[in-house]
């Protein structure tokens, strides 16, 4: 059986509801509202982790957070050596292995990823660690190549990544399939500007489009100057995404790659908290899940309860592999065939870095707890927590209610605390004590 190429368009703090096919009052996003119409749209995927470093070890693992070790962003050995990556089972498997853009596991900053710590990616590679000190988003910058030379480019970044995809795509070896992880930076905020950037004209095409409820409601957060530049963003991923469906057709390959578009987490401007992630709330945790090719061309929605963890598997399992022993999730391609039966009906998040926290997220209620007498950035968990958010997703979608203190939920907390822990478990912590709100 010939194996599929398997592409996977990973943003960056992008929000589910900036495509038209989650958002009716988003009309700049055709080419991916394309894909989710003829392949698998889910339209309740979260992340397991909404911080950079972790989310990204999570999807090239397999493994939550706490098992890679990578609980941080900044943890010098991302990827332990010990831990089976996918490239390297692609690799194994007789796929060419390829990544371009934004690595963030090596903890080499704006200088060249060594070999050995590029997660198995063998025959292509043009990346840096960290693709916001080294460019910007409206004048270029520089990546580095599989020999570590360094290749500049201008432009608008979005753009430019986008073309060194389709060179790779006309010019790599035909003899195998492929399995190319293209990491956008985009719509993540430019460090150093402190700002998004949107292509030239973003604050004048997007500044009246209707802002998400969670955000509008919350006017100290910073949503009034960048969300229009976060806008131009998205519209420019959808552009370049276009770019390569085409390329893909133009030589033939389109209905024989699955294509996975997805993001790390997403975007809460600064409404939750003093910067843009590192919480529970939908915000930052609720992510675009696309998928479309072998598998996956039926034109499914599924509103199934669906993590980032659950995509590792799901690529394996299109290539075809045995899937190491460990790996969390379960593959999408039961809901590609409408095999809902035994799915889990909640996601499970780590949160680190702001606090340690632990999050459970049901089609209806949000439960987070937060560690006690634990720093964010030094410890990876907690052996107690206390709980601190509950929201009834149902009848405040926005969650601007938070009903963790209030009586008549006695019941419902228990429910979701014993759900979260066993769900811990399941992730490789310790069951650990879990205060109730207000002791």
């Amino acid at each position: 059986m010939k194996k599929p190429n398997i592409l996977v368009l990973f943003s960056d703090q992008q929000r589910w509801d900036t495509l038209g096919c989650y958002n009716p009052s988003v009309d700049f996003t055709p080419q991916l509202d394309r894909l989710a119409a003829e392949g698998l749209r889910c339209g309740n995927a979260f992340t397991c982790q909404p911080v950079c470093c972790p989310a990204r070890a999570c999807l090239q693992t397999g493994l939550h957070a706490t098992q890679t070790g990578c609980y941080r962003n900044g943890i010098p050995l991302a990827l332990p050596q010990s831990v089976p990556t996918l490239a390297e089972q692609f690799h194994q498997n007789g796929y060419q292995t390829a990544y371009i853009g934004k690595w963030h596991l090596s903890n080499t900053g704006a200088q060249p990823v060594p070999p050995e710590l590029r997660g198995g990616y063998r025959d292509y590679w043009l990346a840096v660690d960290t693709l916001e000190f080294s460019s910007t988003g409206i004048d270029g910058g520089f990546m580095f190549d599989k020999d570590g030379r360094r290749v500049g480019f201008g432009g608008y970044r979005v753009d430019k990544q986008t073309d060194f995809v389709l060179d790779y795509l006309q010019n790599r070896e035909t003899d195998r399939p492929f399995f190319l992880f293209v990491s956008y930076l985009e719509p993540h905020h430019q460090n150093d500007a402190g700002h998004y950037q949107g292509p030239p004209g973003s604050k004048e095409r997007f500044v009246h489009y209707p802002v998400p409820e969670d955000l509008r409601r919350f006017p100290g957060g910073d949503w009034a100057r960048e969300y229009p530049d976060y806008l131009g963003c998205c519209a420019s991923l959808d552009e370049n995404a276009g770019r390569i469906v085409r390329a893909l057709k133009d030589q033939g390959l389109y209905e024989d790659t699955l294509i996975a578009y997805t993001s790390d987490h997403g975007s809460h401007f600064k409404t939750r908290n003093s910067e843009y992630k590192r919480c529970c709330h939908d915000g930052c945790t609720h992510i675009p899940m696309i998928l479309r090719g072998p598998g996956f061309t039926g034109g499914t929605a599924t509103e199934e309860m669906v993590s980032l963890i659950d995509l590792p598997i799901t690529l394996l399992n299109a290539g075809g592999m045995e899937v190491p022993q460990g790996v969390q999730g379960n593959p999408l391609q039961r809901l590609a065939a409408g095999e809902t039966e035994g799915w889990p009906e909640d996601v499970f998040i780590q949160i680190s870095e702001t606090h340690v926290g632990r999050a459970l997220r049901t089609k209806r209620w949000k439960y987070s707890v937060r560690g006690l007498r634990r720093n964010g950035w030094l410890h990876a968990g907690a052996k107690a927590y206390r709980e601190e958010f509950l929201y009834d997703l149902e009848n405040d979608p926005h969650e601007l209610r938070n009903l963790v203190r209030r009586a008549g939920y006695a019941e419902v907390r228990a429910e979701l605390r014993a759900r979260l822990i066993e769900r811990m478990v399941e992730a490789g912590e310790q069951a650990p004590v879990i205060v109730e709100a207000g002791k």
